[in-house]
């Protein structure tokens, strides 16, 4: 006997994160139709701005080339769910931008007034990734693990 784990077959990984990314769409899902957060829930979601099918404005992407997270609380509106992401509108200093997202390229999904975080590994192929400088972005609210393992967070913390 080894104590050697060995190579899997089957994609557990993948698997999954797929399962835990359509915890997402079926959340945001259930706001599209009246865009009525209740109670006190509000969403911040980060995602890899180069990541494929990820449609934002140049200026955006030129600010954020790495990550970049929204917020959905208080104003954003046309709010579409598909099986592949979301598309959603928001103001950027001041100026109407609509976004789509793939649930692909999102890293994080937290929704601080329940303590509820799940955060997702993107493999991006290095021919996909254009090449840019040291990332500017503001400083995130949720941080993605990074110690390079496939483990996905999932944290049902309840407050007393």
């Amino acid at each position: 006997m080894t104590d050697e784990t060995p190579d899997s077959l089957i994609p557990y990984d993948d698997i999954v994160q797929d399962a835990l990314r359509a915890v997402v769409g079926r959340v945001l899902g259930g706001i599209q139709s009246n865009l009525d957060l209740p109670g006190a829930h509000h969403f911040y979601i980060t995602f890899k701005t180069s990541a494929p099918g990820v449609a934002i404005p140049d200026h955006l992407r030129q600010r954020f080339p790495d990550e970049m997270t929204v917020v959905l609380q208080n104003k954003f509106w046309d709010l579409t769910v598909d099986d592949t992401g979301f598309e959603v509108g928001l103001t950027f200093s001041q100026v109407p931008t609509k976004l789509f997202i793939p649930f692909s390229a999102i890293t994080a999904f937290v929704d601080p007034a329940v303590e509820f975080a799940l955060h997702f590994q993107v493999n991006l192929d290095e021919d996909d990734t254009p090449a840019h400088g040291p990332a500017e972005n503001d400083a995130p609210h949720v941080q993605p693990i990074e110690d390079g393992s496939n483990v996905v967070t999932v944290d049902f913390g309840r407050k007393k």
